[in-house]
């Protein structure tokens, strides 16, 4: 790629992106032009400024206002654009101009290639592209160099998603890759100090913290991806494995898991399986300002975390019980304003998952949860409800793999969305303001 304009790419956008220069409207780039009380030639302001030397702060501006859809083809003009869209003043752009949305995104993997898979939950009225449309979209199809190092490290099925901007980093566990939602590209980051599985990922002021999952430590790393640098920050009290990562109002949550370390000794092992009851519905949280530990936390009437997120200001969890599913709201808002109600710390059961009563849900299904905007979007993304039900000596109802599930933290209600494409199956999903 060229520091300088690409001729192909740039005609190319210039047709898209920005009206037709031959019609009676002023161009883009005479509009930007100050007026004075003299008179104005707009051919000459073009000749004079084109929108290639226009300086940063300006060009800035034109290019934050393109299309979703045409924004990978702003990298392949030049370095210097390529650039700019790495700039956070180019999301900030966006978002002034109201152009980012909450978006779903499930990643996925087979043996010759990755997948991204995205859906919009919320429809914009207004957006008659195809991108607004409630449906799943295949979005990415990776070379095989990148897919090598995939397959080594469990990429996604082990691996944890997590957000930053308009890039998704995916966390294996040892190593890191980068996803840009924006130029739907991909490229390999450092990987974490400690080899990790099933672990707690959550992004917290524009870092990442992971912990959990590995026997032989108990520490916290933070990853800062604008220097692409792993740091340990603290270490657990607790070792989980199976855990899961939120994350509200500057505290990182690790949620659920099971104990790492259990004895062969017969009392002590019956002790080690009472604890690892409380691990598997207890979450840790970790203040990241202030560096320290707060109080642990327990789910009402214990049960197993199977999944968690956060939105809106509140934690989810959904526990599995001896037969049937809880779903739990935990107020994670410690800033909370007067008269906005609610206390930090209070647990509240709401409506379940619109599932068969009497379902528990074993190792065979696996959920991901994710908040997107003031939504809860349950994903079933490996087993079969059917398979458990005839399990049971019960009839089936036709939930297959790939259900997925939303509910509206406003009217307290869930939604049937559209199912998980056959293509993407045991994904990892995030949600990205994109």
């Amino acid at each position: 790629m060229s520091e300088s304009c690409n001729s192909r790419h740039f005609s190319w956008l210039m047709k898209s992106c920005f009206p037709n220069p031959n019609d009676n409207s002023t161009t883009v780039v005479s509009s930007l032009a100050p007026k004075s009380s003299s008179s104005f030639n707009p051919d000459h302001a073009s000749a004079a400024t084109t929108i290639i030397s226009l300086p940063d702060d300006i060009l800035l501006d034109c290019l934050s206002r393109v299309p979703t859809h045409s924004i990978p083809h702003l990298s392949l003009v030049c370095r210097r654009w390529s650039r700019l869209l790495l700039s956070p003043i180019f999301s900030d752009l966006r978002r002034l101009h109201g152009l980012l949305r909450p978006t779903l995104f499930a990643l996925s993997a087979s043996d010759s290639a990755l997948f991204a898979a995205t859906l919009r939950i919320e429809i914009d009225p207004s957006d008659t592209s195809d991108d607004n449309e409630n449906e799943w979209r295949v979005s990415a199809f990776l070379p095989d160099d990148v897919v090598s190092a995939v397959g080594d490290h469990g990429f996604p099925s082990h691996a944890r998603l997590s957000a930053v901007g308009p890039r998704i980093y995916m966390i294996g566990r040892n190593a890191t890759l980068r996803y840009d939602t924006w130029t739907r590209t991909v490229t390999a980051r450092s990987p974490m100090k400690f080899s990790r599985k099933k672990f707690a990922a959550a992004a917290v002021s524009g870092k990442i913290y992971v912990a959990g999952g590995g026997p032989r430590t108990t520490a916290v790393e933070e990853y800062d991806p604008e220097e692409d640098k792993w740091r340990v920050v603290a270490n657990a009290s607790r070792s989980r494995y199976g855990c899961i990562g939120a994350s509200v109002d500057g505290v990182f949550y690790v949620i659920g898991g099971l104990k790492l370390g259990a004895s062969g000794n017969t009392d002590l092992s019956r002790a080690a399986s009472a604890e690892a009851h409380v691990y598997a519905s207890s979450m840790d949280l970790y203040d990241v300002e202030a560096s320290a530990w707060l109080r642990s936390r327990a789910v009402p009437g214990g049960g197993c975390v199977v999944a968690a997120c956060a939105a809106a200001g509140f934690v989810y969890v959904l526990a599995s019980h001896a037969v049937e599913l809880s779903f739990w709201r935990f107020d994670a808002r410690r800033k909370i304003g007067s008269g906005s109600g609610g206390v930090f710390g209070e647990w509240c059961r709401i409506r379940s998952p619109p599932l068969p009563a009497q379902v528990r849900v074993d190792s065979t299904v696996r959920f991901s949860c994710a908040g997107v905007g003031d939504k809860v979007v349950l994903v079933q993304v490996s087993g079969c409800i059917d398979d458990l039900l005839r399990r049971s000596g019960r009839s089936v109802r036709g939930l297959k793999e790939g259900l997925v599930m939303v509910y509206d933290t406003v009217a307290g209600e869930w939604s049937r969305a559209a199912d998980l494409p056959e293509l993407i199956r045991r994904a990892a999903c995030v949600c990205v303001e994109c």
